[in-house]
């Protein structure tokens, strides 16, 4: 099996548009919550909290280089930019060469080009549909804009799995490179903001109602939680076979080791404790690592009572007495969907670099049904470790789990 590598990463997120920036944000200790007026003008909505990224369009994405483009690819191609840029591959023929592929995935595509197939059937007349209209909607729509754009040639990987589609590329990349069916892969996963997503979460109350303490709020793990804040944005993770980025002198800012992924098979929105220890001890099989290898855990953390119990009790169930740091980038960025697990991905290779792990914003009394682990409260903690994991999970029982070594 070959080893995988990272050799360039890129962001868009309410904490920044780019990893420099989002993880300078992430050292002030501060949230990107805010209160949302539009959000009070749907009837029937309690929250009125979200944590945007703030993204536009900028002046060089012509109509033509987005033409097929909803916000969400756009924040897709935004990300990958910058992480082909570190990684020394814009314009590089390997793009184009087909040993280059893309695994990129979202929850759903353009909520607005969404909106105008629906109109098709509530209204029954054909009204703003075009031959790009279905490009912007499909599932499939970051990755599939994304192979155009650079005019990559080899595999194609979609992952629309909810919360985990951003992760499982990711992991999907990695095995792919690792058995050699590609040497390079543009991993990631993006997520426009709707107010379907919100309402989805409110009507099974899910989502936090502190409509007047936005700072205060998400608060994962935390007995006060109230449940989790929508976010938006987008990561890319180029992934690259070892000895070809050291052959070319790239910088190698992190390694992929282990991979797991399994589903509950049990329930559609109710985590199963049992499977998510398995997909984190998949993960730790994978990376040939023992439990206390691994010197920090970056959770899922959605900040709802069912999600940190199960995932909770499924690290304690794994780590044992090793009881690794823990902490949840969710407390700043909100729940970003498709894009939380490469977002999360980026953040906990950038700590894992600069031996510095941000604590859970608003943790101040953990929830003892969340078993015994080490999150981190108050301020960062700074220490060196080799081995860093983060997981995902998703509506479906999907559960993923990364590994990544410190370069």
């Amino acid at each position: 099996m070959r080893r995988v590598v990272v050799t360039g990463m890129g962001v868009v997120s309410s904490l920044g548009h780019s990893v420099g920036a989002a993880f300078e944000r992430l050292r002030t200790l501060r949230n990107c919550v805010v209160v949302s007026e539009d959000l009070a003008g749907y009837k029937g909505l309690q929250t009125r909290l979200w944590a945007p990224s703030g993204w536009t369009r900028p002046p060089e994405y012509t109509r033509k280089v987005v033409r097929t483009m909803s916000p969400v690819s756009e924040m897709a191609l935004n990300a990958t930019e910058q992480a082909l840029a570190q990684a020394g591959l814009a314009g590089d023929p390997v793009l184009k060469g087909g040993r280059c592929g893309v695994a990129y995935g979202s929850c759903s595509g353009g909520v607005e080009a969404n909106a105008d197939f629906l109109s098709v059937v509530m209204n029954r007349e054909v009204r703003n549909v075009t031959s790009a209209t279905y490009i912007k909607m499909m599932p499939q729509t970051c990755a599939v804009n994304l192979s155009v754009h650079f005019g990559t040639t080899g595999r194609l990987l979609p992952t629309g799995t909810a919360c985990t589609s951003g992760s499982l590329a990711v992991g999907e990349a990695y095995e792919t490179i690792r058995c050699g069916l590609q040497d390079v892969m543009i991993a990631g996963g993006a997520e426009e903001f709707s107010p379907t997503q919100v309402a989805v979460f409110d009507t099974l109350f899910a989502t936090s109602r502190r409509n007047d303490s936005p700072s205060s709020t998400p608060r994962a793990f935390d007995s006060a939680r109230d449940g989790l804040v929508i976010g938006d944005g987008a990561a890319t993770l180029v992934l690259e076979e070892r000895e070809r980025a050291v052959a070319r002198g790239a910088e190698i800012l992190a390694e992929v080791v282990g991979f797991g992924t399994n589903t509950d098979g049990r329930h559609v929105t109710q985590p199963n404790p049992d499977t998510m220890a398995v997909a984190l001890g998949l993960a730790l099989e994978d990376a040939r690592l023992s439990p206390g290898d691994i010197g920090y855990v970056n959770a899922h953390g959605t900040a709802t009572e069912l999600g940190d119990i199960a995932e909770g009790t499924a690290m304690a169930a794994v780590f044992g007495a090793s009881r690794p740091p823990v902490s949840t980038i969710k407390s700043y960025t909100g729940h970003t969907l498709g894009a939380c697990g490469s977002i999360e991905a980026a953040m906990t290779i950038e700590m894992l670099r600069h031996g510095w792990f941000a604590p859970n914003v608003n943790l101040e009394n953990p929830d003892p049904r969340c078993g015994d682990n080490d999150f981190i409260m108050g301020e960062g903690r700074a220490f060196e470790t080799e081995f860093a994991m983060s997981d995902n999970f998703a509506f479906g029982g999907v559960n993923t789990s990364l590994v990544f070594r410190r370069a």
